[in-house]
């Protein structure tokens, strides 16, 4: 699926089944969620369209970096799309980008594809240039790592 010419996107096959890569993002989004060193704090996830979708970014250096919008769709194992040009409400903001975050299961392992669309070229070249490929390839990395670590814990 394309999102049109301002469209950032990975894609990753981890190795864990759709389940687990699930799980990593309802109960356990702050481990992997932000490049290290950077950590991410759940403020609120209000897992369903319309709802409250939170986090806060703290980097090594005291930087904080809220992220605050609304989830567009949630599809349980498959799709979740949420943005940050609304706030819970419907309350218009600022906007920069819709995400979304796709899950594919292919045998015991997950088709992760995420992305970021942009409203204005401006914005996603912003995005590019913030290192939006390797930053989302870290996190990528990190929520296999993660998911992972769950199928084994499942496992024993």
């Amino acid at each position: 699926m394309s999102g049109g010419e301002y469209e950032l996107s990975i894609e990753r096959l981890i190795d864990a089944p759709v389940e687990a890569v699930w799980k990593a993002y309802t109960d356990h989004l702050p481990d992997w969620f932000c490049p290290k060193p950077w950590r991410a704090e759940v403020v609120a996830m209000d897992l369903r369209a319309g709802g409250r979708a939170a986090t806060t970014m703290h980097g090594p250096n005291g930087e904080v970096m809220p992220n605050e919008g609304i989830y567009l769709e949630v599809e349980p194992l498959r799709k979740i799309v949420f943005t940050d040009a609304f706030r819970e409400g419907w309350i218009p903001q600022g906007p920069f980008m819709v995400g979304v975050f796709e899950y594919t299961p292919e045998g015991d392992k997950t088709r992760f594809r995420a992305s970021a669309r942009h409203w204005t070229k401006e914005a996603f070249e912003q995005h590019q240039a913030m290192g939006f490929e390797q930053g989302w390839s870290i996190m990528a990395e990190q929520l296999e790592e993660v998911s992972k670590g769950l199928t084994e814990k499942a496992d024993a």
